[in-house]
């Protein structure tokens, strides 16, 4: 029998702290530009600050970028442009420096971390530190079988919650959160649909590399055939992630609990990410304040995830590639958030006003005075 008892994490998860962002939000009205001036930016630097637990709020000088990669079988059936099994060509790119989310974190002096947690592939091929975490080999094709045993999806859990540790152990400050996965975009609408309540053709999209109007209705009909097998599990998210979901959607839950458990803030990338935020809530209503959207990667799946959370995107750039790299683009925004927050200076103090009223006469004095002129007449 399983130890996991999910129930444990609407316990653990607190709000940040609201006594803060309410401090947060009295300094901003002392600072010299109007409060809502700034946008966006105001609302993020108290978020901030809540989250921290912390006012000024303090600078984030320790992100990092955390992938999760895996395959699925689903990919067979030709819903992805990419062949079933390749992911691991993705993650070797991405370790070479060669996908947009390594140009960008070089850019933006972030470190890049990928974890192994279902790849198609030999895990003698690629670096031990990306392998320590996997669970399988693939993951099942969902329209006909499970993706995971009831073992593996606990042990793909656990690890994400493993990560989380690791990275809020370490020093790490905020986590932009992404995924590599053939075959991903299509679980996850199985995932949103089924959470939703909604139809499959509702949720289904083109994927990271747009797919062609054939290959979209073969993506369709696998949703709505997974579908199927995810509604008579919807109570039990464990459950369902091994139903229909596979072992880095697994773990990219745990993961965003434990985050929430550790007080690690992190910024949701696509559709994917979302799918698993959308799971994780549903465990723990309040985990999901302690997310950012960081943009609308344009997939309809993704939108109706976020819109359940009412987590609004800070970016609406279409970048559909994946691997977080539409929510790294963000990061440098909550950064100036941060900045603006904590370094712009507040309005000097006026000095206090002194009443001054000119001295009155006595008015016994003021009658004398007013009298002897009379007199002299007389």
């Amino acid at each position: 029998m399983s130890s996991l008892n999910l129930d444990d994490f609407s316990d653990l998860i607190e709000r940040p702290d609201g006594g803060v962002r309410r401090d947060a939000e009295a300094r901003r009205e002392r600072q010299i530009v109007p409060p809502g001036s700034l946008g966006r930016l105001d609302e993020l630097g108290e978020w901030l600050a809540a989250a921290q637990s912390a006012v000024p709020v303090r600078p984030i000088e320790r992100p990092r970028v955390v992938l999760f990669a895996g395959d699925h079988g689903i990919a067979e059936l030709g819903v992805s442009a990419h062949p079933a099994g390749s992911a691991v060509e993705l993650v070797r790119e991405v370790l070479d420096g060669g996908r947009p989310v390594s140009v960008l974190a070089r850019r933006l002096g972030v470190p890049v971390r990928v974890v192994d947690m279902a790849l198609d592939c030999d895990p003698e091929t690629l670096p031990e530190d990306v392998v320590r975490h996997r669970v399988r080999r693939g993951s099942g094709r969902i329209d006909v079988e499970d993706a995971l045993t009831a073992e593996e999806a606990e042990a793909a859990f656990r690890a994400g919650m493993a990560v989380a540790d690791e990275e809020a152990d370490s020093g790490t400050d905020l986590v932009v959160l992404g995924d590599v996965s053939v075959g991903g975009t299509t679980v996850a609408g199985v995932l949103i649909a089924a959470l939703c309540g909604t139809d499959a053709s509702v949720v289904t999209g083109r994927g990271g590399r747009a797919i062609d109007d054939l290959a979209w209705m073969r993506k369709c009909a696998a949703i709505r055939d997974a579908l199927r097998r995810a509604r008579p599990v919807l109570g039990e998210q464990l459950q369902l992630l091994a139903t229909v979901g596979g072992a880095d959607l697994a773990a990219i839950t745990g993961f965003l609990l434990q985050s929430a458990v550790r007080k690690l803030p992190v910024i949701l990338d696509g559709v994917v990410v979302a799918a698993c935020a959308l799971v994780a809530q549903r465990i723990a209503f309040r985990a999901p304040d302690w997310w950012l959207a960081g943009q609308s990667s344009g997939e309809p799946g993704q939108g109706k995830a976020l819109d359940r959370m009412a987590l609004e995107p800070l970016l609406d750039h279409g970048v559909t590639v994946g691997e977080a790299a539409g929510a790294l683009l963000a990061l440098p925004l909550v950064q100036a958030a941060a900045a603006l927050a904590a370094e712009l200076p507040e309005k000097p103090e006026e000095p206090a006003a002194v009443d001054e009223e000119p001295e009155k006469e006595e008015p016994a004095k003021a009658e004398l005075e007013k009298e002897e002129p009379e007199k002299e007449e007389q």
